[in-house]
């Protein structure tokens, strides 16, 4: 079912008619095929045709809200929106952005949005094969997978904006098992992208089986201080962690270390991060954000120094500022929040190795898999991670680690940043490249 944007104006007319006094109408129609394999067969297939919308309304300075999937419960819709407005708290930061251009984006690839069953099916099989094919000891493939999904969204409000756009997204995933020897270990990788020829499958089963061959043989390590190089996935996931910290929302209730700290150094001077909702083919990129407001690029540390924070309209108006167009909805169901676009990370030009990171090291570790980092302190910027990868001696791979930990404060440790790798990749929406982080305490 494709947007209707006459639906949208009539239910714009009905909620100001009912006495709003500002509405807004999110409309989404979305197709999705994913196909899972195992053993060279299909596992499993899904496709789905999805439509919903949602109404926010204000009223009295009083937010009111209410979605469905059926076009004929709009009255239902308003009536529900109009009734929840009567049972909250005033707001007097409550507001919907006001028309503005925004830039055309290309984010649809019509081999995506027409993607067959069957060629769906030959993409995840690319997956799998490539990774059983890279090495006899990869014997178990726990999930090879391959999602393509196509979406329509509309946003319409009572301050005249009308505006739409069309997205396309794929994605190959796959976890594998490696054995040898009575050991075995689990490697996995990723790869998407708004574009189907930017998405490498076979790559993606190539890169899971590695780092589950890399691990055989790991035993635990004893404790000790030493140089830590982090992985570009697992530095994806620790620059997830400032994300968190760099949202407007998470300062003004008191959830971030980086409050008050605007143009205050927090981090090493080698770094910068950007989000960016304008770049081309990535996963996160939309001409603008789930309240209309157009996407930009913006830093938000440079050379160290914190720029400031992600917005949406109702953070940005408690502070007396813009909003960035960061606002994000986990779907129709829900309220806009703030979050990234296509955020990254990098690091001064002059400290890229473009050779061998390991070079550098003369004992530490290089992190290939961490878990728990989501149990990081947003307020302290603590953490204590379970992690796994390579002991590197004199430059060079000694032992496979199991079983480690790492800790310290967030902070501290993206201000040891000495040096990065020249392998920058997004996973997800999220890129960074490999990162050698000066001595880190670790513990068996």
């Amino acid at each position: 079912m494709r947007i209707d944007a006459g639906f949208a104006a009539r239910l714009l007319e009905g909620a100001q008619k009912r006495g709003a006094d500002l509405a807004e109408v999110y409309l989404k129609s979305s197709k999705k095929l994913s196909v899972d394999v195992r053993e060279q067969e299909m596992d499993a297939l899904e496709s789905s045709v999805d439509f919903g919308y949602s109404l926010r309304i204000i009223k009295d300075r009083r937010l009111g809200f209410s979605y469905s999937r059926e076009k004929g419960d709009a009255d239902a819709v308003i009536e529900n929106a109009i009734e929840a407005s009567r049972w909250v708290e005033e707001d007097e930061y409550l507001d919907l952005p006001d028309p503005r251009e925004h830039s055309s984006l290309r984010i649809f690839d019509d081999s995506v949005a027409s993607m067959s069953q069957d060629d769906a099916l030959s993409s995840a099989l690319v997956i799998e094969k490539a990774a059983l094919d890279a090495d006899k000891r990869i014997r178990k493939v726990r999930k090879a997978s391959a999602s393509f999904s196509s979406k329509d969204v509309l946003i319409m409000n009572s301050k005249g904006m009308g505006k739409s756009y069309s997205s396309t997204s794929c994605a190959g995933q796959i976890t594998v098992v490696a054995e040898e020897n009575g050991d075995s270990q689990m490697g996995w990788d990723f790869d998407g992208s708004r574009f189907l020829g930017e998405v490498s499958f076979a790559d993606v089963g190539r890169n899971a089986a590695r780092r589950a061959l890399q691990l055989l043989g790991a035993k635990k390590m004893e404790r000790t201080r030493a140089h830590v190089i982090l992985e570009n996935s697992v530095a994806t996931e620790f620059l997830g962690i400032l994300a968190s910290l760099l949202s407007s929302e998470a300062v003004q209730k008191g959830r971030s270390l980086l409050a008050k700290r605007v143009h205050e150094e927090v981090v090493s001077l080698l770094l910068s991060v950007v989000d960016d909702g304008c770049m081309e083919g990535k996963l996160g990129s939309r001409p603008f954000d789930d309240e209309g407001v157009p996407t930009s690029r913006k830093y938000l540390i440079k050379d160290g120094v914190l720029q400031g924070y992600l917005y949406n309209v109702y953070t940005a108006k408690k502070d007396g500022v813009t909003s960035t167009g960061n606002a994000v909805k986990g779907g129709i169901s829900a309220l806009p929040t703030v979050g990234p676009l296509n955020l990254s990370l990098t690091v001064s030009p002059a400290y890229v190795c473009a050779g061998n990171l390991f070079a550098m090291v003369d004992r530490g570790l290089y992190v290939t898999d961490a878990m728990g980092i989501h149990t990081a302190n947003p307020v302290s910027g603590e953490f204590s991670i379970g992690v796994s990868g390579l002991w590197i001696e004199g430059g060079m791979v000694k032992q496979p680690v199991k079983e480690a930990v790492i800790s310290g404060n967030i902070l501290d440790f993206f201000k040891r940043v000495e040096a990065a790798g020249d392998d920058f990749r997004f996973y997800g929406n999220v890129g960074a490249p490999s990162l050698l982080i000066g001595p880190t305490d670790i513990s068996a």
